[in-house]
């Protein structure tokens, strides 16, 4: 899992093939700079199509690495040189992400954009973590990152239980 996609070290690329040969899948993260400068970095004229672009560019460097696309990830990178409103669109927008024909990974859990909904020291973090992670799911993620394991385990249980067909 590679927070910069391959771009914080040149020598990533070639240990994400070396991996991925050794059957590891890789994940590819959408990132443009390091943390201590990202929120001047969120600047996009489209996010969901700038985010998509770039993740595109990530994929073709890694499989021009040697990493098979089929063990290739992606992360749309929430809260990195995002804002709420970014994040946002990225989540209602997931579709745009998946059309690269990969699997995505969705890291919302106790971000920033979601203590502006339920405060900064709430318990309730983690049930709106659980219920982003469960929208992404539906959306058609493949995972989610989350910090509160059994609480979104048991948000996707009730998710699954609901809209199984029991006939």
């Amino acid at each position: 899992n590679d927070v910069s996609g391959g771009l914080a070290d040149p020598a990533m690329p070639a240990a994400m093939a070396e991996a991925a040969a050794a059957g590891c899948d890789v994940i590819a993260m959408h990132w443009r700079g390091p943390s201590a400068g990202m929120d001047a970095l969120a600047v996009y004229g489209d996010v969901v199509r700038d985010v998509r672009d770039e993740l595109a560019a990530r994929r073709d460097a890694l499989v021009a690495a040697g990493v098979p696309a089929q063990r290739i990830v992606l992360d749309p990178g929430l809260g990195f040189a995002k804002t709420a409103e970014h994040n946002w669109a990225l989540l209602r927008d997931l579709g745009a992400l998946l059309a690269l024909g990969h699997r995505v990974l969705v890291g919302a859990s106790r971000k920033r954009f979601l203590r502006a909904l339920a405060g900064e020291d709430c318990p309730a973090l983690d049930t709106a973590t659980a219920a982003t992670s469960l929208l992404a799911a539906r959306a058609g993620a493949w995972g989610v990152r989350v910090h509160d394991v059994a609480g979104t385990r048991a948000a996707l249980a009730v998710d699954r239980a609901w809209t199984e067909d029991a006939s």
